[in-house]
């Protein structure tokens, strides 16, 4: 039969090192291809999320502001809930919609 291996448990210093070793290189998230982040986009820009959400950007700093236009797949009753003015992640992903 074949031995197994038994692996060290990891301790908060083992821990401490791979995680400095991981963020040595300043992590940079990048957006998926085709799409954008929220800060990225000109004040006024139409945008559409990987969910159908569309909306409008407004003002982008930590927080983007922005206002929900359209949101598909939400009963009735949800709607006035989701339409109007929102403050989300300006690292949210978006398409930019061109007219």
């Amino acid at each position: 039969m074949e031995q197994i291996k038994k692996r060290k448990p990891l301790t908060k210093r083992r821990i401490a090192t791979l995680v400095n070793k991981a963020l040595k290189d300043n992590f940079k998230a990048i957006p998926a291809k085709g799409y954008k982040y929220l800060k990225d986009l000109d004040i006024g820009s139409l945008f559409e999320t990987s969910t159908g959400t569309r909306g409008v950007l407004i003002e982008s700093e930590i927080n983007a502001h922005v206002v929900i236009t359209d949101v598909p797949n939400i009963s009735k009753e949800d709607k006035n809930y989701y339409l109007g003015k929102h403050i989300i992640s300006s690292y949210t992903e978006v398409k930019e919609v061109v007219n």
